[in-house]
Parts: C-alpha cells; structure tokens; sequence
C-alpha cells in the first residue's frame, strides 16, 4: 500500500529534496573552498525550485478539476 498523500505531486516532493541536496552541496563546496561544487549546488536548488514548482502547479490543477467535478454532482 502506498502512504504517500494522493493529492502531493511527486515533483513537488523531488523538488524538494533536490533543493535540500543542493543546499547541502554548496555549504560543502563553500567549506572545502570548491567553487564548481558550490555553483552546482546552487543549480541544484535552482531546479529544484522549479520542479516543486511545477508540482504545486499541478496539484492546483488536478483540485480545481475536482472542485469542478463535485460541483457538477
């Protein structure tokens, strides 16, 4: 059984662990001094961001068809 909540599109939940990662990527690369690393995590979050964005955007679709669904019955 999946425990996930059906109404959460899992880009919104990609998303935000690929911003999380990419934090944890440019703190690593702004510790050791490795500024490609620090860049690609700060890429990291930027997709991310756009992906839990997408996902919100989805998730607003998908409820207003089902607002629109139980207003027709």
């Amino acid at each position: 059984m999946d425990d996930r909540d059906p109404m959460i599109d899992e880009d919104r939940t990609e998303g935000s662990m690929k911003q999380a990662g990419g934090k944890m990527k440019e703190g690593a690369g702004a510790l050791f001094g490795d500024e490609k690393m620090k860049r690609e995590g700060q890429a990291d979050q930027a997709e991310g961001k756009l992906q839990n964005t997408w996902g919100g955007m989805k998730d607003k679709a998908r409820e207003m068809m089902d607002d629109e669904d139980r207003d027709m019955d």
